[in-house]
C-alpha cells in the first residue's frame, strides 16, 4: 500500500505546554462560572443515562461542569440553537472553511471532497492554529467564519456553554455507525449531541532497538527506566505538563492522572525532580523525528507520532528497530481528539456533509496513512492493520483498543487553582531540565 512521506510538522508538534492551559480569557463568566474547588461534582448518570441536562443555557451564577468517565455529561440545547432542520441541500458555489492542527488532515481527502461535492461547486479552506489556546481565541472573536473544527473534550464544556458549536442533526452523519460504539454514545457528549470522533492515541515510550539492547516493555515497570541512570542523556519526556506528571503517577502506583491533592501533587513533584538528576531528559515534542534519526534512543512520545516514524528512518535503516509500549491492558495515558461545527460557519449543512465524510471507512483510512493518529473505526483491528501495511508488526503495540477506553486514564480539564499548581511543578522541573 502506498505511504506518502511525512510533511515536516505534526499536530503533536504543535501542542506544546499550552495545549492543555485554560486562559483567562475562556472563564465564560457571561455564561458561567467555574465550580470551585471542594465543591460537589455533578450526580454521575447510570449507564446510558445523562448525568445532567438542561433545556436552556445555565444562568452565570451556574457551575460549568467538567464531564468525565465517572461523570458523563449531556450538555444543553441553548435556545436559539438548535440542530439544523433534516433534509436540507448542502449550500452551493460555497467555501468549506476548517480550522486545525498544521498536517493534521491528509490535503488529499480535502481535495477528494471537493470532488464528491463538485455538483455543488464547493471549495475548502484550510486554517491552521497552533495550539487551543489560540484556537479558542480566534474562535470566540467571530472574525473569521469557519464551519468546522478539530478540538479536544478539555474545553467542551466552554464551547457549549459559550454558544460556539452546532448541535448535529444526526440524520446528515448516518456513517456513524462505522466507528466504535464508545464514540456512538461519549461519556464528555452523552448521546454526540456535538461532537464526532476524530483519532484515538496512548502515551507510551518509543525506542530503537538497536541503540537500547535493554526490552523496555519486559521490564517489571517500563516507566523505571526514565529514573535509570545508565540512560542518563539518551532521552526525553514530552514537553506537556499533564502527560509528563501522569506518567509519574502512574510510575509510583497511582491512577489519578488528574488529581488536585496537594499530598499527591508533590510527590508527583519530587520524583519528578529526582528523575532530573538520574538521568536529565530533554523535555521535546519531536520523538516521531528524533528516534528514527538517533537523535533520541527513548523517549516518551504519543502512540501517532510512533507510526509516523516509520516515515522518518534514515536511508538504508529498516522501521523494524522501533518499538512503542503502552501498558498492553490499556491501564495508561488515553485520549481522543474530536470534529466540531461551529456556529459561527456560514455553512452548517456542508459541514455536516464534511464529517460524515471524515468518519466513512475509506476517507477516515486514507487519512491514518497520511497523520499516522487511528480513527475509531469499527473495521480496524490490530490484526487488521499491520495486515494492511498501515503500521509494522514491531509497533503493534500503538493500535489502541476499545476496551482501553474503560479502563485507561483520560487528561481531563483541571480547576483553574490545580491547572495552576500543575504549571508550577512543571515550570520547577524545566528550569533544571
Amino acid at each position: 500500500m502506498d505511504r506518502r512521506p511525512r510533511p515536516p510538522l505534526s499536530r503533536r508538534r504543535m501542542l506544546q505546554a499550552s495545549a492543555l492551559a485554560l486562559p483567562g480569557a475562556w472563564a465564560l463568566a457571561s455564561c458561567a462560572r467555574e465550580q470551585p474547588l471542594g465543591a460537589p461534582a455533578p450526580a454521575s448518570s447510570a449507564a446510558g443515562a445523562p448525568a445532567s441536562s438542561a433545556a436552556a443555557a445555565p444562568s452565570p451564577s451556574a457551575t460549568l461542569q467538567i464531564a468525565s468517565p465517572q461523570n458523563p455529561v449531556k450538555w444543553p440545547i441553548n435556545p436559539g440553537n438548535e440542530p439544523i432542520a433534516s433534509g436540507l441541500e448542502p449550500e452551493a458555489n460555497a467555501t468549506l472553511r476548517l480550522y486545525n492542527f498544521p498536517d493534521y488532515l491528509d490535503k488529499a481527502v480535502i481535495k477528494d471532497f471537493t470532488k464528491e461535492y463538485s455538483d455543488y461547486n464547493v471549495k475548502v479552506e484550510y486554517s491552521t492554529f497552533n495550539d487551543y489556546s489560540e484556537a479558542m481565541t480566534k474562535i470566540r472573536s467571530g472574525t473569521v467564519p469557519y464551519d468546522v473544527s478539530f478540538l479536544t473534550y478539555t474545553y467542551i464544556a466552554k464551547l457549549v456553554y459559550g454558544d460556539l458549536i452546532r448541535p448535529l442533526n444526526h440524520d446528515y452523519v448516518p456513517n456513524i455507525e462505522d466507528v466504535w460504539t464508545e464514540f456512538q454514545n461519549p461519556w464528555y457528549d452523552l448521546e454526540w449531541q456535538y461532537t464526532v470522533p476524530y483519532v484515538i492515541y496512548t502515551t507510551g515510550i518509543g525506542w530503537r532497538a538497536d541503540l537500547i539492547s535493554e526490552d523496555i516493555g519486559a521490564l517489571a515497570n517500563p516507566y523505571d527506566v526514565f529514573w535509570d541512570s545508565a540512560y542518563a542523556g539518551k532521552l526525553a519526556v514530552l514537553d506537556d505538563n499533564r502527560e509528563v506528571i501522569g506518567m509519574t503517577i502512574l510510575r509510583d502506583g497511582g491512577t489519578d492522572v488528574n488529581t488536585a491533592d496537594p499530598a499527591a501533587l508533590e510527590l508527583a513533584r519530587d520524583a519528578m525532580l529526582e528523575m532530573l538528576g538520574m538521568t536529565q531528559p530533554r523535555v521535546t515534542i519531536t520523538g516521531y523525528t528524533d528516534i528514527p534519526e538517533g537523535v533520541l534512543s527513548l523517549s516518551q512520545c504519543w502512540s501517532g507520532d510512533m507510526i509516523t516514524g516509520q516515515y522518518y528512518m534514515p536511508e538504508g535503516l529498516d522501521s523494524s528497530v522501533l518499538r512503542y509500549w503502552s501498558p498492553p491492558d490499556g491501564r495508561g495515558l488515553i485520549n481522543n481528539d474530536f470534529m466540531v461545527v461551529l456556529k459561527g460557519g456560514e455553512n452548517p449543512v456542508l459541514a455536516h456533509h464534511f464529517l460524515n465524510y471524515m468518519i466513512g471507512k475509506d476517507v477516515s483510512l486514507k487519512n491514518f496513512s497520511w497523520v499516522g493518529y487511528q480513527p475509531p473505526l469499527r473495521a480496524l483491528t490490530p490484526k487488521s492493520m499491520v495486515a494492511d501495511g498501515y503500521i509494522p508488526k514491531n509497533l503493534a503495540g500503538a493500535v489502541v483498543q476499545p476496551e482501553w477506553f474503560k479502563v485507561g486514564y483520560p487528561l481531563l480539564e483541571l480547576q483553574p487553582q490545580v491547572q495552576a499548581e500543575y504549571d508550577a511543578i512543571w515550570q520547577q522541573f524545566k528550569a533544571g531540565a
